[in-house]
């Protein structure tokens, strides 16, 4: 009798024990509603169970950015660099981190990265841009800026960018035009 009574209890806690990629899931989930204390907890879970799951890497670098944890999230990027060296987010997402911390230099090295594995990435380009325009490269920062512009005609942002760049430039008379 203890031993069905054992085996009734420990069945339902192996049977209902959630994988990575449902805690990966819950993640997502928690994300969606800003609740990113939870979304870590799910991640760290799903790393728990899938130590390669680079995708967990990268998503929780996203919620430690949220709660400007920018170190805890350039930490996770670079994980998800070492899993995965060929995919250009985790470049884009550390590069971003490092412009939050000012690391404008190391940001460029991420977008350069990102932009030799793939050339037609706007993002890499726009943020590559934003680098430049805080270190007052701003002829380099418009040259970013179009390249997004050419890849993605509806990417506002670098529009306006682009903009603010020529208008640091003092040519005011193209960045209105």
């Amino acid at each position: 009798m203890k031993k069905l009574l054992l085996v009734l209890f420990f069945v339902p806690l192996i049977s209902f024990g959630q994988t990575s990629a449902e805690y990966f899931n819950n993640g997502l989930e928690k994300m969606e509603k800003r609740d990113y204390k939870g979304a870590i907890t799910d991640y760290n879970k799903s790393i728990e169970l899938d130590s390669n799951y680079a995708d967990a890497y990268i998503n929780r670098g996203i919620a430690k950015n949220k709660l400007r944890n920018h170190s805890g999230a350039i930490a996770d990027f670079t994980k998800a660099i070492e899993l995965e060296p060929n995919n250009t987010y985790p470049y884009i997402t550390r590069g971003w981190s490092k412009n939050i911390l000012k690391d404008y230099y190391g940001a460029i090295v991420d977008f350069n990265k990102a932009i030799k594995l793939n050339p037609n990435d706007d993002d890499a380009y726009y943020n590559r841009g934003w680098s430049k325009h805080s270190l007052k490269d701003y002829s380099g920062a418009i040259a970013d800026y179009t390249k997004a512009i050419e890849i993605n005609p509806n990417y506002a942002s670098a529009y306006m960018n682009r903009g603010v760049a020529k208008n640091d430039l003092e040519d005011y008379y193209r960045a209105i035009a």
